[in-house]
């Protein structure tokens, strides 16, 4: 069976701009209807598409994000989300930079 590719984008700021971000998904193949964004600090992980995009992932999918710090800035809540991710949803991620 062949993996769904998922993307995943953050800017902390409406004024910030998600352009790089969104090219260098697409230039991994991540299709446009796959990549999900939140305009919201990375302080935590309550954010409405992040959530909506961690329902999709299983064993099936690859999760991509531009940098490490675009998942999110807390290091004990990004280990943890890391696990949820690989460990209990089984998908694998690939951070491009």
């Amino acid at each position: 069976m062949e993996k769904k590719i998922f993307g995943y984008m953050r800017v902390s700021t409406r004024e910030q701009n998600e352009d790089r971000q969104r090219v260098a998904l697409l230039e991994m193949g991540v299709p446009e209807k796959n990549i999900y964004m939140d305009k919201l600090s990375g302080k935590d992980f309550n954010r409405p598409q992040y959530k909506k995009m961690l329902k999709k992932l299983d064993k099936n999918t690859v999760l991509f994000v531009k940098s490490i710090d675009r998942l999110g800035r807390n290091y004990a809540d990004l280990n943890e989300q890391w696990r949820i991710i690989t460990k209990e949803k089984g998908a694998d991620i690939v951070v491009i930079d």
